[in-house]
């Protein structure tokens, strides 16, 4: 039978799972210690870039492939369900942990509290085959890989984060997310993005902090000084060029419904860990992958006109970087490279804090 110790052991792993801005959107209920519940939840009604709670979808995901990782080292076997008639919204999983002699320890429990992002240029030597053999085979049945590579792949990738780049800084949904979610003066953060996390230099973010104290400001910088072009090239562009590549993970079809999101966060999570196990760093690419979203379906997402246009020309420079029928089945990009571990970055809060209740059968 498991014990409690071990239940709080996985979670507490289970809690250093990646989400979109440090969100966490996950609490968990103790039952038994058989039986926990993961009360999820999404951001779409305040985050724009959280579209139909999907990237949230993907970071509960990668939290049940962190849990089945961590409960392996204790000879566990972990059944998840997902439970029915509740609210999009509100996404509840029914963890069951059992004993299970042919469970073995899986080697990615090393990488859980190792993986982060890393937002600074990497190196751009070349993925070997070897390495990017084993990112295929570490993939559950049904997930690619496709790579962007060399110099002029790069490129292209690079022209494509700094449009969408454009469209993140210059709307007044995204700021308001970006105002809630960077921790300023900051190395570590339990809930949000510490500023130097970011990328940028200690000016950039010195200029970054005033912008943002109003929207107004950011619009009259952005208008008259070409308050983005700092920000992209930093964040954005120059990143994207220094790297050894940069990838887009895809399904046999085109994702639908929210377990087809969370199956796709359990893959990205494998590949986040292995590549750590392989000494490689990451970064996330989504946002062209929510613009273009959003052109395909005709969905406004600003006040500001004349998004939809530029959501359009990200829809159309994703496609012709990947092709439209990869396009159509990508469910996360990112960029990779050799390179130092990142000196700041998101933590996670504590465990205690996740716990919303401790049922008297679990003692």
């Amino acid at each position: 039978m498991p014990t409690r110790e071990q239940v709080l052991q996985i979670l507490d792993l289970a809690r250093w799972a990646p989400s979109g801005d440090n969100t966490q959107p996950w609490r968990f209920e103790i039952i038994s210690p058989e039986h926990v519940v993961v009360h999820g939840f999404d951001t779409r009604e305040h985050c724009v870039y959280d579209l139909d709670g999907h990237p949230s979808q993907i970071s509960l995901g990668a939290l049940l492939e962190t849990a089945a990782i961590a409960a392996s080292a204790h000879g566990l076997g972990l059944e998840i369900s997902r439970r029915t008639g509740l609210p999009e919204s509100t996404p509840t999983f029914d963890l069951r942990l059992h004993v299970d002699p042919s469970v073995r320890r899986d080697a990615l429990i090393e990488q859980i509290e190792r993986r982060s992002v890393q937002r600074r240029p990497l190196s751009t030597r070349a993925l070997s085959k070897a390495e990017k053999q084993q990112l295929q085979d570490c993939l559950p049945a049904g997930y690619q890989i496709h790579w962007l590579e060399g110099f002029a792949s790069r490129l292209q990738t690079a022209l494509l984060m700094f449009r969408s780049a454009r469209l993140r800084l210059t709307t007044p949904e995204a700021y308001r997310v970006h105002c809630d979610i960077i921790d300023w003066d900051c190395q570590f953060s339990a809930t949000k993005v510490p500023d130097q996390a970011l990328g940028v230099d200690a000016a950039t973010t010195r200029l970054m902090r005033f912008v943002m104290k109003s929207w107004d400001r950011v619009q009259f910088f952005n208008r008259f000084l070409a308050g983005t072009w700092a920000p992209r090239l930093q964040m954005d562009f120059l990143p994207s060029l220094r790297c050894a590549a940069h990838y887009a993970l895809h399904t046999a079809r085109p994702p639908q419904s929210i377990d087809d999101y969370v199956q796709a966060g359990r893959a990205m999570q494998r590949l986040w860990l292995k590549l750590t196990e392989l000494g490689l760093l990451m970064q996330p690419e989504i946002t062209p992958l929510v613009f273009a979203r959003y052109s395909s379906q005709g969905r406004s997402f600003s006040a500001i006109t004349g998004t939809a246009g530029a959501a359009g020309r990200v829809r159309t420079q994703l496609h012709q970087l990947l092709g439209e029928d990869v396009a159509n089945r990508t469910v996360y990009m990112g960029r990779v490279g050799a390179g130092d571990p990142a000196q700041s970055r998101s933590v996670r809060r504590p465990l205690d804090e996740l716990l919303i209740t401790n049922h008297p059968k679990a003692r």
